[in-house]
């Protein structure tokens, strides 16, 4: 897997508020500058191995993980770093090795208080809110080679979706229909089998971000507190690039552009979704996301390649829906009348976290790529799209 050698500094983001999907400029290939790792025209470069002169020098130890955890109630302000942050990944963030069910019990029961009240685990924090925190504690850490033959298989499984990996990250293949984190009823998700991964210090690998239950592809996983840090800073920051494919119905006029509204979650009673909002609704947040025709399937069906600028809650499914070209296979938001799926194709969601490229917390960028999942794999053969083909939204910009 690539990791490529030149950084660019992110240029600072407009904030466009417009509701309409409006195309953005092409350039050529011959034109296109350089992508990181290369010039223009050459290959980009790879590691073989670690290299260790491109890394930057080891942190001094730290603690052990059991002596950041408080013992008992404690009182934190929320910094301008962890403004807008949900409660969940504040507490993965400031006290990593917590369990996913350990945050959800300590929210649950009211034990975490923001200014006084009881909150969801997806709420978001304000900078300068007061944070009650509990005490906490670490699951007690299995002894090394003490792994059951179910937790053995549990291994094997991640090992086969692995994409790339070093001492510090993963990135998965997550197959569509895993969940990454648990909910009512769930036991089998990406965050319960990362428990079989933790280390002698009871540390596991923790998510730094997070994907749809029906979305395949590239998943990125910290192995080290260091690297969450970093990691999860790049997303913060919108350095972290990601490109997604999907099929949808119809051809999408123009061909490319970008789509720019506000999404607010709306609760119904046995599901969510995520609404087209106005500037100033309660809970909506700004979501930004380039689209692009790749190839075409007659005018009933089109390949779209996706840039989400933004990374807001069904942001794709939702903003590709609004331009009436919900995805294919969306239980929750194609809701095209008399329409047929074509035969073949399975009533599954079509939508692929194609790439991830992402600063390495240690130097150069980890570039990695998940293939087809069998389900679109079928579905690009039965209507003869050829998936080798120059992706357009190269070309979008990156804000």
């Amino acid at each position: 897997m690539n990791r490529r050698i030149k950084r660019a500094n992110p240029k600072p983001r407009a904030r466009d508020e417009r509701k309409e999907a409006r195309p953005f400029k092409a350039r050529s290939s011959q034109k296109a500058g350089p992508r990181p790792g290369g010039k223009p025209g050459t290959k980009p470069q790879r590691f073989v191995g670690e290299r260790a002169e491109r890394r930057a020098p080891e942190p001094a130890p730290a603690k052990p993980v059991e002596a950041l955890l408080p013992t008992k109630v404690q009182t934190v302000a929320v910094t301008a770093d962890e403004n807008n942050m949900r409660v969940d990944r504040f507490l993965e963030a400031r006290f990593p090795g917590l369990s996913f069910s350990h945050i959800q019990r300590v929210v649950r029961k009211g034990e975490l208080r923001v200014d006084g009240k009881r909150v969801d685990s997806k709420d978001r924090l304000e900078e300068g809110q007061s944070v009650r925190i509990p005490p906490l504690k670490l699951d007690a850490p299995k002894a090394p080679g003490a792994l059951s033959e179910a937790a053995q298989k549990t291994l094997q499984a991640l090992k086969e979706m692995t994409i790339y990996e070093d001492d510090d990250v993963l990135v998965l293949n997550k197959p569509a229909g895993l969940a990454v984190q648990g909910g009512s009823g769930m036991t089998r998700h990406i965050d319960q089998m990362l428990e079989v991964m933790r280390d002698a210090k009871g540390q596991k690998p923790r998510l730094v971000h997070r994907i749809d239950r029906e979305t395949s592809g590239c998943l990125l996983i910290a192995k080290t507190r260091f690297a969450a840090t970093h990691l999860t800073g790049a997303f913060r920051s919108r350095s972290a690039r990601k490109i997604y494919w999907a099929l949808v119905p119809g051809v999408p006029k123009p061909k490319q552009g970008r789509i720019s509204t506000f999404l607010a979650k709306e609760e119904g009673e046995d599901d969510t979704i995520m609404r087209i909002a106005q500037h100033g609704d309660e809970g909506a947040s700004h979501a930004v996301t380039y689209y692009a025709m790749v190839e075409t399937a007659g005018n009933r069906l089109t390949w779209v390649s996706l840039k989400p600028v933004t990374g807001r809650t069904h942001q794709l499914r939702a903003h590709m829906a609004h331009i009436g070209h919900a995805i294919i296979g969306d239980p929750k938001y194609f809701n095209k009348e008399n329409w047929e799926l074509p035969g073949g194709l399975q009533n599954r969601l079509h939508l692929l976290a194609r790439r991830i490229v992402i600063p390495h917390p240690r130097g150069g960028v980890i570039d990695a790529t998940a293939p087809l999942p069998p389900h679109m794999q079928q579905s690009w053969n039965l209507l003869g799209l050829d998936a080798t083909r120059f992706d357009p939204i190269e070309n979008a910009p990156e804000e």
